[in-house]
């Protein structure tokens, strides 16, 4: 039997044999200058990414593409592998400067940046779309600086800029504020931004291929069974706080939310102030009311920050802080006329340079205590004060009008060499000052009820001859 050989690159045959799923048409037919995709696992990230961004290269003649990972290893087993695989015979590697250039002179370049070292590499230059694949691992200023080097002076083609994404990591609470909240700056044009939401179901080739994925997925514990299965924003992978919720429709009867709507506290209950100064960085202030079981309320709080400026402080002297910290207290019905006990970061105290930030505020009549500032069992009070008891009552609430605890708590990130430890180069500010009110207010875990099973033993009886249920329950 004569062996038939062809020369025909493999790209070629994938473009005719592989049938993108609808969510992959959406990807690949939209045209807003940002375009998100994914959410969840087994969406056909990856492969509808590298495929969208061979497309654009054969399609228009000169264009200049780059398609970023976060790491080497990453970018070279999940893209330069397959791509060389799938565009052997057609465009040609070049490995030294790690792109792909095809017979119509469009260039694909294939990036990493694992630290803010790497940024330099693409500093100056010039691309007409970039592809940041699992956008999530990137920081927001990592993908903002990156982007500015996306910039055209063709008439032929609008620049754009791809995101494949999972809930999760360190870009987590930017993606979500552009693609899934919608909360735009400014600056920022609603009609620049789509986002196409796609899942495992979504993905047929895999689900006929790999059908017990799904079961690994719904195997996985609640909170990143919704993440990876469900694409749920609200919980993901490597969250501190994952037992924070923010459930509007329980606003009212306080269960199984933290969140909850205002109300003026009884005037019995004491008041507390907790506090984490910044300058460059975001101060905060909060205040919280106690009730007669030692329960947290936070009631209102003050956030130094920019705004629509994620981490970036006001840059308010010492005085102005404590001057609003005193107007508010003398003003608010909440607060006026009432003993306010204060905790916060001893390094407020420190004295070297001159008058302490402790001694400024006590001049403006607002009064601190030095707070414990371990960070291990801090963190663990504050999760101690989140648990749940069996009817959905926690022991710390936050008002919905503290925009701030509910914007923050919810992004921490564990730091990856202190697995127990929160990440310190995110806006932690709102977090400091809570795990110091909650090391000044320490309390117990609470234990939650085990679900045991009634077991039937045959083999024995109740005091009435009759077979007890629970024998070996009691025995074991």
């Amino acid at each position: 039997m004569e062996v038939v050989r062809t020369t025909e690159p493999l790209i070629f045959r994938h473009l005719r044999e592989e049938v993108p799923n609808p969510k992959q048409v959406a990807f690949f037919q939209a045209r807003a200058k940002h375009i998100g995709y994914g959410g969840a696992r087994g969406g056909g990230k990856s492969w509808a990414g590298r495929r969208k961004a061979v497309m654009l290269c054969m399609r228009y003649d000169g264009l200049r593409g780059l398609l970023l990972r976060r790491t080497m290893p990453e970018l070279r087993n999940n893209h330069i592998i397959p791509l060389r695989k799938e565009l052997y015979g057609y465009a040609k590697y070049n490995q030294d400067e790690r792109a792909f250039l095809f017979p119509n002179d469009s260039r694909l370049s294939l990036g990493y940046c694992d630290n803010d070292g790497d940024l330099l590499q693409y500093q100056g230059q010039e691309f007409d779309f970039i592809i940041f694949e699992e956008a999530t691992q990137f920081p927001e200023e990592w993908i903002t600086f990156i982007c500015t080097s996306l910039r055209t002076t063709r008439t032929d083609f609008k620049p754009r800029v791809y995101y494949t994404m999972n809930p999760g990591g360190v870009g987590h609470g930017y993606i979500k504020r552009i693609f899934i909240d919608r909360n735009f700056k400014e600056t920022e044009n609603p009609d620049d931004y789509v986002f196409i939401q796609a899942g495992i179901y979504d993905n047929k080739v895999l689900m006929e291929a790999n059908p017990e994925y799904v079961d690994m997925l719904k195997a996985l514990p609640e909170h990143k069974r919704k993440a990876h299965l469900d694409g749920c924003w609200d919980v993901y992978e490597g969250q501190v706080f994952e037992e924070f919720r923010n459930d509007s429709d329980h606003y009212d009867d306080r269960l199984w939310t933290h969140v909850i709507a205002p109300f003026d506290p009884p005037s019995q209950w004491p008041i507390w102030r907790s506090f984490d100064f910044g300058y460059s960085k975001p101060f905060s202030c909060g205040w919280w009311a106690v009730d007669y079981d030692g329960r947290l309320y936070r009631i209102l709080e003050l956030y130094g920050c920019v705004a629509q400026e994620a981490d970036v402080g006001l840059k308010w002297s010492p005085d102005e802080i404590f001057t609003e910290i005193h107007r508010l207290e003398c003003e608010h019905p909440w607060l006026a006329g009432k003993r306010i006990q204060g905790v916060a970061d001893p390094a407020i105290w420190e004295a070297s340079h001159g008058v302490s930030i402790a001694e400024t505020a006590e001049r403006h009549g607002v009064y601190f205590e030095k707070g414990d500032h371990k960070r291990l069992p801090g963190w663990m009070q504050v999760h101690y004060r989140m648990q749940f008891d069996p009817d959905g009552v926690p022991m710390m609430y936050v008002f919905s009008c503290c925009k701030a605890f509910i914007r923050t708590i919810p992004l921490l990130l564990y730091d990856e060499n202190r697995p127990e430890d929160i990440d310190t180069k995110q806006e932690d500010h709102v977090a400091d000052e809570v795990r110091y009110l909650c090391m000044a207010n320490p309390m117990k875990p609470v234990k939650a009820l085990e679900r045991r099973p009634e077991v039937y033993d045959p083999l024995r009886a109740d005091d009435d001859g009759k077979p007890d249920r629970y024998a070996f329950y009691r025995k074991y």
